[in-house]
């Protein structure tokens, strides 16, 4: 957003150089005309005429230069609101600040600015190098906008083409040229060298009274709670302070004072729900300007209501698998705040989980589910020191689903035979498979039949465990199926495989 750039002294100056002003026919300035801190003034009565007072190398003028050049500064250091392209003819901009893109400003046609009703509207054009305006470069105001709020900052030189009309104070680091006929409704301040006039119309725009101007409100407007309102007193783009200023629009009316930037900051409380307007009035101020009495433009904002502490339950990240820990969280806020140091208690577990929620109000815990299918798990806050009423507080219910637990480990079909032709040590005997995956070599896995154990053998790189010739009894040869069982990561993982006689049996 945009800035009155402030002028000082220099603001009652139509024309301002730092080493020369050359004039050449009947070139009107109509305010004051200076040169600083060196030079001579040419061309005026006669056949130019000033309506204000000429400083050549007085202390006014080197007053003026000195808070030229704090204008200067003001509007480089605005940052850009757009990056708009070289020629400004042709085209509408609101109010704003805008780079060149190729760090130049061509003028050849019509500049219209429109202020959108708003008669404080700035607009700031910043240039690295040069403005030149053609013979029909023109700059039309519309919507309230005043050459006193534009501004154009010049990194080197301005030059202004026959017959041109430029609208705005012209802030050049260098010189600048007015060629014959040029019409200027603001001003021609040079920093570093000459300005030269040829038959040019000058006109200082009327000086701008006291402003106050309430800022935008940041963050969100809560019922009941301190809002901070500022606002920013100015007489004639300069700060004031020390001025009273009073804000009104809430439960209760606050004054407070500007600081040396001029701006006043205050806390508004609001207790209604809603559309909000707030104003602030300048009550006193020891300014050249009237300021008393002044009443800024209303501000309206949007206040909500007061929410009460919520909790709410995150999604739960991955699968959920029975019999394995799952990590669940809760956020719980107070007035839309983190609340730390609140206990969150998690159900829908195999047991229910209490702890403790971080500076971000986030509680993590976990949960383990017993049994596959849908689950339910719920939040609620069990003590809380805040504002808010957040004890027995309860989330909204997370439905989740369990899987059912899943071995690495899987058996393969076997089949056992008589131990031909000579039945030692076993009468009957099978080769029994197991598989981990992933593969994993070297785990021991041992094999039962009818839950007696008849070996163990190692998986191999493809991670299978094979056992060779298990020997079966009679009894063990009618169970229909074998069991792998083995250690993996610290957890005994079990499979089944069916066992039945062999075809053919030998």
């Amino acid at each position: 957003m945009a800035t009155l750039v402030p002028l000082g002294t220099a603001a009652t100056f139509g024309v301002l150089a730092n080493t020369a002003v050359t004039n050449t026919g009947p070139t009107v300035v109509t305010g004051d005309l200076g040169v600083s801190p060196a030079g001579a003034v040419t061309g005026f009565n006669p056949p130019g005429t000033v309506t204000g007072t000429i400083h050549v190398n007085d202390a006014v003028a080197a007053q003026a230069q000195a808070d030229l050049l704090i204008g200067y500064g003001n509007a480089l250091l605005q940052p850009a609101t757009a990056t708009v392209a070289t020629e400004l003819g042709g085209t509408t901009l609101t109010p704003g600040v805008y780079n060149s893109l190729s760090g130049t400003f061509g003028l050849n046609g019509t500049l219209t600015l429109d202020a959108q009703g708003n008669p404080n509207a700035v607009f700031i054009f910043k240039t690295n190098t040069t403005l030149i305006t053609g013979a029909t470069g023109n700059v039309n105001l519309i919507n309230q906008a005043q050459s006193a709020n534009v501004f154009w900052q010049v990194g080197s030189s301005a030059t202004l083409g026959a017959g041109s009309t430029i609208r705005g104070s012209i802030l050049a680091n260098t010189s600048i040229t007015a060629t014959t006929g040029a019409i200027v409704d603001g001003r021609l301040l040079a920093l570093g060298a000459a300005v030269t006039l040829d038959t040019n119309t000058v006109t200082v725009p009327p000086l701008s009274t006291c402003q106050v101007v309430v800022q935008p409100v940041v963050g969100p407007v809560v019922v009941g709670q301190p809002t901070p309102v500022s606002a920013v007193v100015t007489c004639n783009g300069l700060p004031v302070s020390g001025a009273s200023v009073t804000f009104n629009g809430g439960a209760a009316p606050v004054t407070v004072t500007t600081n040396v930037a001029g701006v006043a900051t205050g806390s508004l409380t609001f207790n209604t729900a809603g559309s909000a307007t707030v104003t602030a009035t300048v009550t006193a101020a020891g300014t050249a300007c009237s300021c008393t009495g002044v009443v800024s433009a209303p501000l309206t904002i949007t206040v909500t209501p007061q929410p009460s502490c919520q909790v709410v339950v995150q999604p739960v990240a991955g699968p959920v698998v029975v019999g394995q820990p799952t990590p669940v969280s809760a956020v719980v806020t107070c007035n839309g705040l983190p609340v730390s140091g609140a206990s969150v208690t998690f159900n829908g577990g195999a047991a229910p989980v209490t702890v403790t929620t971080n500076v971000a109000g986030v509680a993590t815990g976990s949960l383990t589910f017993n049994t596959a299918g849908s689950a339910t798990v719920t939040a609620t806050v069990t003590a809380a020191g805040t504002a808010c009423s957040c004890t027995g507080v309860v989330s909204a219910p997370l439905t989740i689903t369990v899987t059912p637990q899943t071995s690495p480990l899987s058996a393969s079909p076997a089949c056992w035979r008589v131990n031909l032709p000579f039945p030692i040590p076993h009468l009957f005997v099978a080769t029994l498979k197991a598989t981990l995956t992933p593969a994993q070599a070297g785990v021991p896995v041992t094999f039962y039949v009818s839950g007696l154990p008849v070996g163990t053998a190692v998986t191999n790189a493809s991670g299978v465990a094979t056992l060779t010739n298990a020997g079966l009894s009679i009894l063990q040869i009618s169970a229909s199926s074998y069991t792998a069982v083995a250690t993996v990561g610290g957890s005994t993982v079990q499979a089944t495989g069916s066992l039945a006689p062999c075809f053919p049996p030998a």
